[in-house]
């Protein structure tokens, strides 16, 4: 079984491979062939991303950033992100609509943020309910009552009807 795309990360020993590797992938039948040379295309007189698609039987450079595949339901492309604290240009996958798919770092990253949100809302939601025990006692409401209505223990409720 032939893969539809290859991806070649440029390394710093110049070999001048790109046509020898091209000419290969092309008689395979390899639909894809993407060059990713961040760091030396000047060297290599090219552009730092190229995708090279097999059109009757032969590779022709593609245009455009992200490059949608349609065959495999991704794009590919060039971003900016902050992995291991540095800023850095990354290859990346995209969606349909250009949404740059996020790392394993980010999404744990993210994950992490989400999770402090949610305990921040908690937090919030659990004083509000603290604060409205005052304003119910006021009106005659039983520590049971109140237990029920703000959905807090019994005991929470006579602590805090204590306190103030």
């Amino acid at each position: 079984m032939v893969p539809q795309l290859v991806l070649e990360v440029v390394s710093w020993t110049p070999g001048n491979e790109y046509e020898s590797k091209m000419a290969i992938y092309e008689k395979l039948g390899v639909l894809y062939y993407v060059i990713y040379n961040p760091e030396y295309y000047q060297r290599d007189r090219h552009q730092p991303f190229e995708i090279y698609r097999q059109i009757d039987g032969k590779y022709q450079l593609q245009t455009g950033e992200p490059y949608w595949l349609p065959e495999i339901g991704l794009g590919i492309g060039r971003s900016q992100a902050t992995l291991g604290g540095i800023d850095r240009e990354i290859l990346s996958w995209f969606d349909q609509e250009g949404r740059r798919y996020l790392s394993a770092e980010e999404l744990a990253q993210q994950a992490q943020l989400d999770v402090q949100q949610a305990q921040l809302e908690a937090q919030k939601e659990r004083q509000a309910r603290l604060a409205a025990i005052a304003q119910l006692d006021n009106i005659g409401l039983t520590a049971e009552q109140i237990s029920v209505a703000l959905g807090l223990s019994i005991n929470e409720v006579r602590q805090q009807l204590e306190e103030s």
